[in-house]
C-alpha cells in the first residue's frame, strides 16, 4: 500500500487523504487488514470492482494485484486504519493452509470485537514517539485472535505461505495489464523469471511486452474518454501510465490527436 508519509506505528498505518480522488495499484509482501473509518474505498482487481465504505473491514493477500481508489465523503477527508500480518506472527496462530485457499480479497462482516479493536489503535497515532516493537506485536496478535474467533474464512487467506506458481500467462495479462508494475513483478506473480516471462510472452502475442501494454493501456484510457466522457485526468493513472505528460504524449503519437479533444 501507499505508506509513503503515513503515520506509521509497527505494522500499523494510519491513511488520511484529502485528495478528491486518490488511485493507485498494490500488491503486499504482507497480508493485510484495512479498516475504512470515513470516505469510500473501490477495490479493484481487474474483473470486478467492490466497494467499501466507513464501518466497512476488508483483507487483502499478500502477492495480491489490485487497485485501491480512495475518495472522501460530505467533505470528510477519507480515512483507514491498515494492519500488517508478518509471517512468523500469523505462524503462531494459523498451521498452513494445506486445502481451500481464498483467492481475492475478503470483506469481514462487522463485529464489536472488531470495532472496539479500530478504536483502541487510533490514540496511538497521536504519539510523537514509535509505538513500541512488543506493544504492536500483541496488537497484531489481539487481531488476529479475534478474526479466528468470528470469521472463520480468514484462515483460507492468512494461512497460506505459497509463493506463486505458474499461471495462465495470457489470461492474467488480460485482466492486470492495466496496472503500473516492472516486467520483473509481472513475472513473479505468474511464477516466472524475467527470461521465462519474456520468452512466453512472445511467444503468446507476437510482440514485446512493452509495446504490447501501451496499446493495450492506451486503448481503455480512449475508451473511457471518447465513449464513457471520463476526464483525462481522472483516467491516466488508471489506465497504467505514471504521470499526464508521458501518457499525453503517448496517446497523441498513437492515435494523431490530443486526448483533450473529446469535447
Amino acid at each position: 500500500m501507499e505508506y509513503q508519509g503515513a503515520p506509521i506505528k509497527g505494522n500499523i498505518f494510519l491513511s488520511c487523504s484529502k485528495q478528491t480522488h486518490y488511485s493507485r495499484e498494490v500488491i503486499l509482501s504482507q497480508h493485510a487488514l484495512l479498516h475504512v473509518f470515513d470516505g469510500e474505498l473501490r477495490v479493484h482487481n481487474g474483473t470486478a470492482e467492490k466497494v467499501y465504505h466507513s464501518g466497512d473491514t476488508v483483507l487483502i493477500p499478500r502477492n495480491y494485484l489490485c487497485r485501491l481508489s480512495k475518495y472522501p465523503v460530505n467533505e470528510k477527508p477519507f480515512k483507514s486504519i491498515s494492519i500488517l500480518f508478518p509471517e512468523e506472527q500469523i505462524r503462531k496462530h494459523f498451521e498452513p493452509n494445506t486445502g481451500k485457499k481464498h483467492s481475492g480479497h475478503l470483506t469481514i462482516a462487522p463485529h464489536p470485537l472488531l470495532e472496539s479493536l479500530f478504536s483502541s489503535l487510533l490514540p496511538y497515532f497521536d504519539m510523537h514517539e514509535e509505538l513500541p516493537a512488543d506493544l504492536a506485536a500483541i496488537k497484531i496478535d489481539e487481531t488476529m485472535t479475534i478474526l479466528k474467533k468470528v470469521y472463520q474464512p480468514t484462515s483460507e487467506v492468512l494461512a497460506t505461505f505459497d509463493e506463486p506458481g505458474k499461471i495462465d500467462l495470457g489470461e492474467y495479462m488480460e485482466q492486470h495489464y492495466m496496472y503500473n508494475l516492472p516486467l520483473e513483478k509481472f513475472g513473479y506473480l505468474t511464477g516466472r523469471s524475467l527470461t521465462t516471462f519474456k520468452k512466453d510472452f512472445k511467444h503468446i502475442y507476437q510482440t514485446t511486452p512493452g509495446k504490447w501494454l501501451t496499446q493495450k493501456r492506451l486503448a481503455l484510457a480512449h475508451y473511457q474518454i471518447f465513449v464513457q466522457k471520463k476526464k483525462v485526468t481522472d483516467v491516466y493513472l488508471d489506465a497504467g501510465f505514471e504521470n499526464l505528460s508521458h501518457f499525453s504524449f503517448a496517446f497523441k503519437k498513437q492515435y494523431g490527436y490530443s486526448p483533450t479533444n473529446n469535447k
